[in-house]
């Protein structure tokens, strides 16, 4: 595949190969940045860096998969042979974790949370996990981008609970502590389960989380990506770009990390 240049027509984006010549001038340009080093890691954030390594890198970008059933497991695998991306991010409502590419997700509401909670705290050794890395308001470096992510829901009967005091599904809902930790994190890309206010997808009810607004003015993002709507919209939020992806099973996107554009892909058939 070569490297896509994108041109945006009615939301979606349109990927035209432009040769070998485009594709070698992308790559020197990204060399800088791949070769950086990685700044020390903040009191709350692990910082690691990752390199893909190969010719014309984007990143596959997931929403929603709700991969514990056989057919969205099998649309969960179909985007990823799809994009041929050698690293991953995903929105939250995982719920299948052992995945053919290193993929950085943070938890959604719908998840195996004795998964989730292993790996929130470093203990997981399963065969039925494999390049699943959580990221709960923590940070990685991927490509030279720096992806975080807040893990979890809202609840707000549940905000100031310490989160070893959530049991059972209650573990899916974020607290203060992951929220203050997420503030400090430096990053490019920011992955949420909850919508910041004034983003315009269809429900039955009002969205909009005032804490993941104030997570968004704190670390100032170029790109926030939602999951939990099921609903590909675009709109911004405090001078940051904040998409809501469509479900896995409809649709995956490739993420170009030297421009931060999005080039969405109906998913194939499994």
């Amino acid at each position: 595949m070569g490297f896509p240049e994108r041109v945006e027509k009615t939301g979606l984006a349109l990927s035209l190969s432009t040769g070998v010549a485009e594709c070698a001038k992308h790559i020197h340009g990204q060399s800088a940045r791949m070769l950086k080093a990685v700044p020390p890691a903040a009191t709350s954030a692990d910082h690691v860096y990752v390199s893909g390594g190969g010719f014309c890198e984007w990143m596959l970008v997931l929403g929603d998969a709700h991969a514990n059933t056989n057919d969205r497991r099998r649309s969960l695998f179909a985007a990823y042979r799809a994009s041929d991306a050698d690293v991953a991010i995903q929105a939250g409502d995982l719920y299948h974790y052992r995945l053919p590419i290193p993929t950085y997700f943070i938890a959604g509401n719908n998840e195996d949370f004795d998964v989730i909670e292993a790996l929130r705290n470093g203990r997981l050794e399963s065969e039925d996990v494999k390049n699943a890395h959580l990221l709960a308001s923590t940070a990685v470096e991927l490509q030279g981008l720096r992806v975080g992510g807040l893990s979890g829901n809202y609840a707000p009967t549940r905000y100031d609970y310490a989160r070893e005091d959530l049991a059972e599904d209650r573990r899916r809902h974020f607290v203060r502590e992951d929220v203050e930790a997420a503030k400090k994190l430096d990053v490019d890309v920011l992955l949420t389960h909850e919508a910041p206010h004034g983003t315009p997808v269809e429900e039955d009810y009002d969205v909009g989380c005032r804490y993941v607004d104030e997570l968004i003015e704190a670390t100032n993002p170029d790109l926030c990506l939602v999951g939990h709507h099921h609903e590909h919209t675009e709109s911004t939020f405090a001078g940051s770009r904040v998409v809501t992806l469509a479900p896995a099973w409809e649709s995956y996107y490739d993420l170009d990390p030297e421009t931060l554009a999005l080039t969405r892909h109906a998913t194939p058939d499994a």
